[in-house]
């Protein structure tokens, strides 16, 4: 009897990461140093309220494969995060790419850092090219409706933020240099400090508290909070010295009725 075969899922014939190319090919706007640094310090601060580290892909100069149709197009957004993917746990699940198809889930946010040789396409006021992959913002508001869209331009110290509204980005006013974002609790804005080591006006994440610490700053407030308890611990030995009573064996007060 004739059994029919049922076709295969798009999940099992269509390219995963490990079949599309993972590099830049004759693209430009070659990350720079500013761009490492920059995406960096927007990893280390970003801390959305409502999702688990683990739930959470905040990604730099990684491949963003968005268009099931044409598998080879693809954007590499300077950062972008995306809530609610697994996280890689072992070094051997890392992403070589972000393929939207695989993945099912689009980037909440993008940041763009402008450069000189990427500004209208950034900005979204180059056209499209005759038989050329869509612009990065066409990819951004109209194929992927990623809800943020955040481009800073550290030439001109400007950041401007762009959210979706209906079919299209609407931009979004900003004040002091900060947006916040109500979905996630957290906001984003510019701070003037150095960071690794260079001083500049870099683009940060901050909470209802402020500005949200990096790792090596926590670690450093913990140590001078550490270093001031110690001290304080040390002023009273000594005054208790002082007033011939040895801090080492203090008397036991009963608080026995």
């Amino acid at each position: 009897m004739y059994q029919p075969i049922h076709p295969r899922s798009p999940l099992e014939t269509m390219p995963t990461m490990y079949d599309l190319p993972s590099e830049l090919v004759g693209e430009s706007g070659l990350p720079d140093e500013f761009h490492c640094i920059q995406g960096d310090l927007l990893s280390e601060t970003c801390k959305p309220s409502g999702y688990l580290p683990e739930e959470i892909l905040l990604a730099s100069d990684l491949n963003l494969y968005y268009d099931p149709r044409h598998t080879q197009w693809y954007k590499r957004p300077d950062w972008y995060m995306v809530l609610g993917v697994p996280r890689a746990e072992q070094q051997e699940e890392l992403r070589l790419s972000y393929v939207i198809w695989q993945e099912g889930i689009t980037p909440f946010l993008i940041v763009e850092l402008l450069s000189p040789g990427t500004e209208d396409d950034d900005l979204g006021t180059r056209l499209r090219e005759v038989n050329r992959p869509p612009t990065k913002w066409e990819v951004y508001e109209q194929i992927l409706r990623v809800p943020y869209y955040v481009v800073y331009d550290r030439y001109e110290n400007n950041l401007r933020v762009f959210k979706i509204s209906g079919m299209r980005y609407e931009p979004v006013a900003i004040a002091e240099n900060r947006f916040w974002l109500k979905e996630i609790d957290v906001g984003l804005g510019l701070w003037q400090g150095s960071y690794q080591g260079t001083d500049g006006l870099w683009l940060r994440w901050y909470d209802h508290t402020g500005w949200i610490p990096t790792p090596i700053e926590r670690a450093n407030a913990e140590s001078q909070r550490a270093n001031a308890e110690s001290q304080r611990a040390e002023k009273l030995a000594a005054y208790l010295r002082s007033q011939g009573i040895d801090p080492d064996n203090l008397p036991i007060i009963s608080t026995t009725l």
